[in-house]
């Protein structure tokens, strides 16, 4: 690599690079060797397809991958090797490359000042501290809580009330003659509200499931249909649910619905309650059948099936996959409040395992965690010895001790240990990014990850697929956004 560095109008400098064909070349062939272990091609067998066919296939994708990480690597030395500390973000100038040229680039930077601090002795600042009181944390979350209701199955017989959600089907008319639109299925209301048509929830009020009602009601000047507006029309439902409202959790179960509604608003379509049978490439798109009939149709494909993720590849995508996971599955309880103090507490145990006492929710204390290796995915909660581990090690600490009876609530999660890739002893806890292109299409399987990280391995997903994705100026905006 060749480096000339021209100084221009004040802090402004041009560098110019110049790396020879013969090194662009030699690492093109590294990455071809790479990517020759994983691919997977008709008739020939892993590993053994031939450098010429996998140009062809995958040359430009190849280049553009080598040239993208080539002009980092140097832009980082040649700013490096000359001392130069930009203030901003480089501009870089591509003037020669392509496959059998040399490549050569211009890097325009404006370089940070050198700066001489003086002493900072004699220079007083006005400190603020901002103390959060617990009770407003709780406040909010409870807060949020009432705007995220959870409902469930009522028992039989029982007869719905304000509040309750009524789920049904109905089929209305106007002078006994139909209208369009004027039928209805699943259709849900949470009685109280009057968010339907004015006056028809209060109807509902007392139905039992599978029930037969009739409602009559005025239909709003601004109904759709302009030749019904503003009459009367009778509505003919078929009671298929009564459901009651439970307490809200704000724990993982509830994120991961807020960030699908969240998805939703960002127009991602989401199916829930929909497995999915099979992902197959057919022509030059990756078809995902599901087990309700629906096929779904991407020039992407990302495995972020979890604990789930080598049966997923096995089973459901038809690729075998070299990964090793550990399945682990991490067991908590919640006590009554074990100690008035606002701190939370990280114990030592003979196992050298560590275990931790988190103040929560203003009347409780969370203890946790255990680690059991699993076979399944399929989690079964807390088991009797994990409660008897957890007990056994706070009491080792606390004065105040605990049994089974203080407990109010368990709650269990499994989760992935990646076995290192290269290292079969080395065990990770965070995420591992797998990127297979098969037939020019791309499969990404994702392995681990966790709640505290989830959010830039999504970004970190965009950035390391952006060469599939439609180009776009707007970069990383999450941390901007509140998730309600």
């Amino acid at each position: 690599m060749k480096v000339t560095v021209e100084n221009k109008k004040g802090l402004e400098k041009d560098i110019k690079v110049f790396i020879d064909k013969k090194t662009i070349s030699g690492y093109l062939e590294e990455k071809y060797e790479e990517i020759k272990k994983d691919v997977v091609l008709k008739g020939f067998r892993p590993g053994k397809v031939p450098t010429e066919i996998l140009k062809r296939q995958f040359g430009k994708a190849v280049y553009g991958e080598v040239i993208d990480k080539v002009l980092k690597d140097t832009t980082t030395k040649a700013l490096e090797d000359n001392k130069i500390k930009p203030a901003g973000q480089p501009k870089i100038d591509l003037k020669s490359f392509g496959e059998g040229k040399d490549l050569e680039y211009t890097i325009s930077v404006t370089e940070l000042p050198n700066v001489e601090v003086g002493s900072l002795k004699d220079l007083k600042v006005d400190e603020y501290v901002v103390k959060i009181d617990p009770k407003e944390t709780d406040k909010r979350i409870d807060q949020i809580a009432k705007t995220q209701k959870n409902f469930k199955d009522a028992e039989e017989n029982y007869a719905a009330k304000v509040g309750d959600l009524v789920v049904f089907d109905y089929k209305a008319t106007v002078d006994g003659k139909d209208f369009k639109g004027n039928e209805g299925k699943n259709t849900q209301l949470e009685l109280g509200k009057d968010l339907f048509i004015k006056g028809f929830d209060k109807q509902l009020e007392g139905v039992k499931n599978k029930q037969d009602k009739k409602v009559e009601v005025k239909l709003p000047e601004n109904f759709p249909e302009k030749e019904v507006a503003n009459k009367s029309a009778s509505f003919e439902c078929k009671i298929t649910a009564v459901r009651k409202p439970e307490e809200t959790k704000i724990d993982d179960k509830k994120l991961t619905k807020l960030n699908a509604k969240d998805a939703k608003r960002n127009k991602a379509k989401i199916l829930e309650y929909n497995k999915v049978k099979k992902a197959e490439i057919i022509g030059n798109e990756w078809i995902i059948s599901l087990e309700k009939g629906e096929k779904v149709k991407s020039k992407i494909l990302i495995n972020a099936s979890g604990p789930w993720i080598n049966e997923t590849l096995n089973k459901n995508i038809k690729i075998k996959s070299k990964k090793k996971i550990r399945l682990v599955k991490g067991s908590h309880i919640i006590t009554k409040k074990l100690y008035k103090e606002n701190v939370a507490f990280t114990f030592q145990n003979t196992d050298k395992r560590i275990i931790f006492v988190i103040p929560y929710k203003g009347k409780f204390s969370l203890i946790g965690t255990t680690e059991v290796e699993v076979k399944s995915p399929e989690n079964k909660g807390i088991s009797k010895k994990e409660i008897t581990y957890l007990i056994r090690s706070v009491n080792n600490y606390l004065k105040k001790q605990i049994r089974t009876k203080d407990i109010v609530d368990t709650y269990s999660g499994i989760r992935p240990l990646i076995e290192d890739f290269n290292t079969a002893s080395k065990v990770t806890r965070d995420y591992v990014f797998d990127l297979k292109i098969i037939k020019k299409l791309p499969l990404l399987n994702i392995y681990g990850g966790k709640l505290t990280t989830y959010r830039k391995l999504s970004e970190k997903v965009l950035f390391d697929l952006r060469k599939f994705l439609p180009k776009t100026k707007k970069g990383p905006w999450t941390h901007k956004k509140k998730l309600l």
